[in-house]
């Protein structure tokens, strides 16, 4: 159901209200789930998030449902073959960034235990709650995005601009940008639950 109070970047579509109301913001631990969303959020880059998460399926299926040590053993013939994927966005540049972003992330892993454990240490593994009034408030990028994109790109991934890394930060919920009007704001949420 649509609220006014929402977010005014998720407007009325129904796919947008379902990812605003039920992923963006909560907290997510799952490896696969977080590498999904760290090579969405870079074939952003440039274009809205509404052109990625219509494609979201298409990259499900195209990239083998982001299993990341499938990805990373892609070869050249994966790449012909991605770029010609109509399902997903057909940039050569992303593309390769996702493999050798799939080879950084099990090397990443192998050396922490798991990239969520490593991940999460920039925010001490609690969500940063922030208490903003309008969008207007909501920043690009802060010095977290600009740890975490350079720390990512010393780790060899691609595609992880301060930008990036804010709206990742956002979409698996080490940040909590849903404005204070917004019943998913974790405030409201609590409330509705005492309700």
């Amino acid at each position: 159901m649509y609220s006014s109070d929402r977010c005014p970047w998720c407007g009325t579509e129904p796919l947008y209200v379902a990812y605003h109301d039920e992923e963006w913001g909560v907290p997510q631990h799952d490896d696969q789930m977080l590498f999904e969303m760290l090579t969405l959020e870079g074939a952003q880059a440039g274009l809205s998030w509404w052109t990625v998460l219509q494609k979201r399926d298409g990259y499900r299926r195209a990239f083998d449902h982001f299993d990341v040590t499938r990805i990373a053993a892609y070869t050249d013939d994966d790449i012909t073959r991605l770029v010609t994927d109509a399902g997903i966005i057909r940039h050569a540049g992303k593309i390769r960034a996702t493999i050798g972003n799939a080879r950084a992330f099990l090397e990443l892993q192998a050396r922490e235990g798991s990239f969520d454990r490593w991940l999460w240490q920039f925010v001490d593994g609690q969500p940063q709650i922030n208490q903003r009034k309008s969008m207007a408030e909501v920043p690009g990028k802060t010095a977290l995005s600009d740890t975490l994109s350079r720390e990512l790109k010393r780790h060899g991934f691609k595609f992880v601009g301060s930008t990036i890394c804010y709206a990742f930060a956002q979409a698996t919920g080490m940040v909590n940008d849903h404005l204070l009007s917004c019943p998913q704001h974790p405030e409201n949420a609590a409330q509705s639950l005492k309700k």
